[in-house]
């Protein structure tokens, strides 16, 4: 039952009636918008509507708040009053909220999901970090963030693909090989060094030490050449394994892995012909140049180099043209604050191509900083390297990792107290959320021992005892749930989803508090036994969009 429409929908009706008894003019009358009030003696609900529609009425704001009010009639009303200038605050009958009670009770896991929208399909391209080493911090948060947004889209009905593209093509790749190569020289004291781009951490040498365990010194027979290509692919394989082992970790899932390998040759020359045919590419000093400037971008960008390589931004450009080619309505690319300026570029091109952009949507996160004892905190303890994913898992845990990573705007720098995040306390929100969630269970335990039983059917509960502010207060918060589901989902704000559950346990537990659920009353035991189970099912449901745990026992 979707309240906040069927008022709107009420309010309308009102409105009709209302021009219908010649109380207001026929006009154009603006959509209606309804706010929940900051104070609970002004209503569930307030709308500013009489207001936004005098210029169309020709009369005074109250005149058509009143006129509204006078016809407004429907099963969810209590009251309905006019306030100040215009304002329409609406209070709803209870019943309303006993009937999202039981509706909660009734679809369980199902709650909050949203119906299906099968046109509106959504590729959300994430992480894509290259496969040269392990997963940092900032990864992290780019995970967090990209995976709760896969799960939120689903949740609000989008059909949905998460794409990791595997940039497995290019320098960095050499890089790695000869990196790789170094180390392993260096095992059967040769003297080797690792190129100027190259990759220095201690995976490199763990990478190293596998190849000489496994195959000792064999690669010394053969040439450079030879052993720098044995040693791309086998480096290649055990970093994208490790990637994804690190990734499933952090309850990170993905439908499609896409190398860039396969766009070389074909896919960067099938998409340089199409600019060509387009007559969006020229040459000068013997490199092909995409004509970028006329879409927005600062400069011409190269496309193939004068020595006939492809630039990462024709790779690029090859893979949106693939995106764009499997026909998704909208394409989500995560990427961190360092590619702001990329991000006009990979436009023009598909501008050039004669690509919808809006179709394009470009999300930058911004930079993670950690803290400890309230200072910061830059290099790993163990490595004295940039701290890993994995550490960060193992300081603490994947669910306070992600909810510190998801409680804030993707937009706004990430402070991560890590301290916090240690704390079994209610001090740390991801904590407070998961005991509420396992206090339910323990309120179960205590009503076994009562001797009261949960009903097999919800339908014969007598609802109507749940009459307490705190009782009413959380039965209209998990009502909000289905909406905001669908609001967050439109803005890509899955922290909107951290900050719902974080107020919904608070006011679990304030409820807790105040009213006591075992008691002799077997009723109203049995009737807040219920309310806590919907509660229950609202919290695991939006710790599911958040990729977090909702346990039985803490």
């Amino acid at each position: 039952m979707d309240i906040k429409e069927a008022v709107i929908q009420g309010i309308r009706t009102a409105m009709d009636k209302a021009v219908a008894a010649g109380k207001l003019p026929e006009g154009d009358y603006p959509d209606i918008v309804l706010e929940i009030p900051p104070q609970k003696e002004f209503g569930d609900f307030a709308t500013n509507i009489a207001m936004q529609s005098a210029r169309t009425a020709h009369c005074a704001p109250r005149h058509i708040a009143e006129s509204i009010v006078e016809e407004l009639k429907a099963p969810w009303l209590d009251k309905a009053e006019v306030a100040g200038a215009g304002f329409i605050n609406i209070f709803l009958d209870s019943r309303v909220f006993y009937q999202v009670l039981q509706h909660i009770l009734t679809v369980q896991e199902a709650y909050g999901t949203c119906a299906e929208r099968p046109e509106d399909t959504v590729q959300v391209e994430f992480v894509s970090a290259n496969p040269t080493g392990p997963l940092h911090v900032g990864h992290g948060r780019g995970a967090a963030y990209g995976s709760s947004l896969v799960n939120l889209l689903r949740m609000a009905g989008y059909k949905v693909e998460a794409e990791y593209y595997i940039n497995d093509a290019g320098k960095q790749m050499d890089n790695l090989a000869a990196s790789v190569n170094a180390r392993y020289l260096e095992l059967f004291g040769r003297k080797a060094e690792i190129p100027e781009n190259g990759y220095h951490g201690q995976d490199i040498i763990d990478t190293a030490k596998a190849i000489a365990a496994q195959d000792g010194d064999r690669y010394l027979q053969v040439s450079e050449a030879e052993r720098l290509a044995i040693f791309k692919d086998r480096a290649y394989e055990e970093k994208l394994k490790a990637l994804q082992k690190d990734l499933a970790r952090f309850h990170v899932q993905y439908d499609h892995w896409f190398s860039e390998r396969t766009l070389h040759p074909q896919g960067i020359r099938q998409a340089c012909d199409a600019l060509r045919e387009r007559g969006k590419v020229y040459e000068k000093d013997g490199a092909l140049w995409l004509q970028s400037t006329a879409y927005g971008d600062d400069k011409d960008r190269v496309v193939i180099r004068e020595n006939g390589e492809p630039t990462y931004l024709a790779a690029d450009i090859a893979y949106h043209k693939n995106k764009y080619d499997r026909h998704f309505k909208t394409m989500i690319n995560i990427w961190g604050a360092d590619h702001h300026g990329y991000v006009a570029r990979v436009r023009a091109a598909m501008a050039a191509l004669g690509y919808d952009t809006k179709r394009l949507e470009v999300l930058l996160l911004q930079m993670v900083s950690l803290f400890r004892d309230g200072k910061p905190v830059k290099m790993s303890k163990r490595t004295g390297q940039a701290i890993t994913l994995n550490e960060l898992i193992e300081e603490v845990g994947t669910d306070a990792a992600r909810y510190f990573f998801i409680m804030r705007s993707l937009d706004t720098q990430l402070d991560f107290d890590l301290d916090l995040a240690m704390s079994h306390s209610n001090e740390n929100p991801v904590y407070y959320i998961q005991y509420a969630h396992a206090r339910i269970y323990s309120i179960y335990r205590q009503a076994e021992e009562a001797g009261i039983a949960l009903p097999q059917r919800w339908e014969a509960v007598q609802w109507d005892l749940l009459q307490e502010e705190a009782e009413l207060a959380l039965i209209k918060k998990m009502a909000a749930f289905p909406e905001e589901i669908q609001r967050a989902a439109a803005a890509r704000a899955p922290h909107r989803i951290a900050h719902f559950v974080y107020e919904t346990a608070g006011l679990f537990h304030a409820f807790y508090n105040h009213c006591r659920i075992i008691q002799e009353d077997r009723e109203l035991a049995i009737a807040r036994l219920g309310l806590v189970t919907a509660v229950r099912f609202t919290i695991a449901n939006s710790l599911a969009v958040l990729g977090i745990s909702a346990p039985q026992q803490m």
